[in-house]
């Protein structure tokens, strides 16, 4: 594990989470980082449930290369003995917003990012934003029209917009104050039968207020909803936009442009960052 980067207060924080199928796909995550912010310090947060140490050794070696520290948290499972756990329920669901407690306390903000992401664009203007006195900065992703924000607030009670839970800004420091774990379990076991997706719904319902908006269409752009940007921007938001403005495109979704017959637009793209991804871990670039 490479220490050297932790306290450097230039260094970008990235936090993610999976489990070991997702690890291909983390390393194209890796090689679109490096390749659109080359010059920029990172260290790679992995928290999981028990990946193998070998099948870690790519992201490892692929971290060393691009001079990234990597640090591979693994979770005690004791430490869900009480939260409420199932299929549709796995201990996995909590890691995102009780990351405070898990992560080095000399960590005082990290971003949390989903594996089924690209990064087009720097993350050091969203690195740097001034949270306001918030736990978490998140966009909201309203769809083609405002139907689903509306039913989210219905379901779960909530006047502010739904948040998308695969891109965060966390104030570690505040979490460490402000969240409690037991209060998470104990919404959970309250709520079960309203909660869809669950630690998004959890996010939205218990920090939703204490969450700053950032802007979609450049921190969380849903790779499905192209045409609804461009309607929503009057044509400002087309390709050209994207590429030049776009940081983090969010594969969102049950498809994923890794698997065959993805219909989506930016597919090719995210095939582009695969092969590049290819020739790295076979020392061609």
């Amino acid at each position: 594990m490479n220490e050297t980067q932790t306290n450097s207060p230039d260094c970008i924080q990235i936090l993610t989470t999976m489990n070991a199928a997702y690890l291909p796909h983390l390393q194209v995550l890796l090689t679109s980082i490096h390749i659109n912010q080359p010059n920029e310090k990172f260290d790679i947060w992995l928290m999981h449930s028990g990946i193998h140490e070998d099948a870690l050794v790519p992201v490892t070696r692929q971290c060393s290369s691009f001079g990234y520290g990597f640090h591979p948290v693994l979770i005690d499972a004791s430490a869900f003995t009480d939260a409420p756990v199932s299929k549709q329920y796995p201990k996995e669901m909590y890691y995102r917003l009780l990351a405070p407690f898990f992560l080095s306390e000399n960590l005082h903000r990290i971003l949390y990012l989903d594996p089924d992401i690209l990064v087009i664009n720097p993350l050091r203007p969203l690195w740097e934003t001034d949270m306001k006195g918030n736990l978490f900065a998140a966009a909201a992703h309203t769809g083609k029209t405002e139907l689903a924000n509306n039913i989210n607030q219905i379901r779960l009670g909530t006047d502010h917009p739904y948040f998308n839970s695969g891109v965060l800004l966390m104030d570690l420091a505040l979490g460490r104050q402000e969240i409690i774990a037991d209060e998470i379990f104990d919404y959970t076991r309250e709520h079960a039968k309203e909660l869809l997706l669950p630690d998004q719904d959890i996010l939205n319902a218990m920090y939703g207020k204490r969450t700053l908006e950032i802007d979609d269409s450049l921190w969380n752009y849903d790779a499905r909803n192209y045409n609804n940007y461009l309607l929503r921007s009057m044509g400002e938001c087309d390709m050209d936009w994207v590429m030049e403005n776009t940081a983090i495109l969010h594969f969102c979704g049950k498809a994923k442009p890794w698997q065959k017959g993805y219909i989506h637009r930016f597919g090719i793209l995210y095939k582009h960052y695969e092969h590049l991804t290819g020739k790295i871990n076979k020392g061609y670039v």
